[in-house]
């Protein structure tokens, strides 16, 4: 598995969620085995199948989280040109059709979150926006048709 780039709030976001579903989800599950196991024969009981099923999926999650976080690069701002589109770079941008004026975050999937204006180096949009200087007219090809942007700022 390649590098995983993710920004030190993106990082620090895995690392609680892995803190929480190894301690308290753990517990959690494991209470709600030993009351479903209370109810009787467990070759019938939903509860006890349900609660194992849901252990089962923490268990994955929680060794997804520890294999990413064994590949993580933290983004080092200092070492990263400042005047390139480049993943970690806050870019604003100007839709040359609506005159909108957009920003967003350029991150790893991990961390995309559209709601928070952070949008992955690998969609259509972040792919067509790497590389590109302050000034420049970027033309992204989407299932609707295509967006032309001017990049306004681009800002660490």
């Amino acid at each position: 598995m390649d590098d995983i780039y993710l920004t030190r709030n993106g990082y620090e976001k895995l690392i609680k969620e892995l803190d929480f579903l190894k301690k308290e989800k753990r517990r959690q599950l494991s209470k709600a085995i030993g009351e479903a196991r209370s109810h009787g024969d467990i070759s019938e009981n939903a509860e006890y199948d349900a609660a194992k099923e849901a252990q089962g999926l923490n268990e994955k999650r929680i060794a997804e989280l520890e294999y990413k976080l064994t590949h993580v690069r933290i983004l080092d701002y200092e070492n990263i040109a400042k005047d390139e589109v480049l993943i970690g770079a806050t870019v604003t941008l100007k839709d040359l059709d609506s005159q909108e004026v957009l920003e967003y975050t350029l991150v790893s999937e991990i961390e995309a979150d559209y709601a928070e204006g952070k949008i992955s180096v690998t969609s259509p949009v972040g792919a067509s926006l790497l590389n590109h200087k302050e000034k420049q007219v970027v033309e992204i090809k989407v299932p609707a048709g295509v967006l032309r942007y001017e990049i306004l700022k681009i800002s660490r």
